[in-house]
Formats: C-alpha cells, structure tokens, sequence
C-alpha cells in the first residue's frame, strides 16, 4: 500500500489496512509487524523524540514501543481508537516511563503539538492532520497559562498533580483545580469544533 500523499479517500483504507496489520500482529504474524513498522515508524520516532529529546534514547523507546505492541496487539480495538492513535499512545507511554526513569522533567513547550519531525510525508502525517490537532490547539489557546502549562506536562510527562504542585510551588487543590477545570473547558471545546 503506497503511504505517500493519500488522497481524502484513502485515509479510512489506510486506517483499515493498518487495523488489519494490527490484528494479524495479534495473531503472531510477524511479517504484519514488519509492516506496520514500515508504515509507522518515522511518527512513532517523531513521538518518542519530542517527549525524550535524545535520538539515542528515542530509538530505544521506539523499539521498546514496537515490544509492546507485539505483545498487545491483540487487544487493539478499532472501535475505540484509529490504529495510529493506539500505536502514538503506546510510544508516547513508553517515552513517558524512559524519562521518569531518567528523573528528568521540564515543561513541555507549545511545540509539542507540532507534527512529529519526519524526513518524509507519509499518510500517516496526513491522517493524524486530519484527526483534530488543529482544533486540539486553537482550544488548548483558549486556555489561562497555568491551566495549559499543567495540562501539558501532565498529559505530555506525566507527572502526578503532587508533583506538579512541588514544581510550581502551588498548593495541591489549586492545581487540581486547575486540571479540572481546564480539561472541562477543553473538552467543551473539542465538542463545539
């Protein structure tokens, strides 16, 4: 299957193919996990280098990532997630879990929202386009500093709310506060785009 420049139509076949990829995975196929990593493998890098910002370190979530997928692919449901979006959160985890070991955090900049980097336009770029990060962003603006700036390192690092009330020298409540009532807008937000 071609994954360069998908044209509209092609996104829900690419979607199926890779669900198919995914099911076969489950089933041991090994030859269907060679593929999906051909199909995806640039994004889940671009995913795994922006949490880790170390190429060393970012291959080694990815292959960990690859790992986890063989093992769990045969849980992976179609009607609960695009297979992009369950192979992105399995990277984005595993990036999370290398960095926690590490002990390192920041926060994460606006950037992160951005495509991930990728030397090559394949259809997977072109369908996460169309998965809603522009309307995740334009909400994500809407919100105050704090409450974005907390979102963020929770989803993107994910610290507990104690530890990002240390960071912030901000009493536990507020933070919580913060949290909740950002998701809340958020999610108002997604509905209404």
């Amino acid at each position: 299957m071609a994954t360069q420049n998908p044209k509209p139509g092609q996104a829900a076949e690419l979607r199926d193919h890779l669900s198919h990829l995914l099911a076969r995975v489950g089933a041991g196929d090994r030859s269907a996990l060679k593929s999906v990593y051909d199909l995806t493998h640039a994004k889940l890098f671009g995913v795994c280098l922006r949490i880790l910002n170390d190429d060393a370190l970012a291959e080694d979530a990815l292959q960990d990532s690859y790992i986890k997928v063989w093992r769990s692919a045969d849980r992976f449901d179609a009607g609960r997630a695009s297979p992009i979006t369950w192979l992105a959160a399995i990277a984005r985890n595993t990036a999370i879990d290398r960095r926690r070991a590490l002990g390192t955090r920041e926060y994460v900049s606006d950037d992160i929202l951005a495509d991930a980097p990728s030397n090559e336009t394949d259809a997977l770029t072109r369908l996460e386009e169309g998965e809603k990060a522009d309307a995740l962003r334009k909400c994500l603006g809407t919100l105050e500093e704090k409450q974005r700036n907390v979102i963020r390192t929770a989803f993107f690092e994910g610290d507990s709310y104690r530890e990002l009330a240390e960071r912030m020298g901000t009493p536990l409540g507020t933070v919580k506060s913060w949290v909740r009532r950002g998701l809340k807008r958020l999610k108002d937000c997604m509905e209404d785009e």
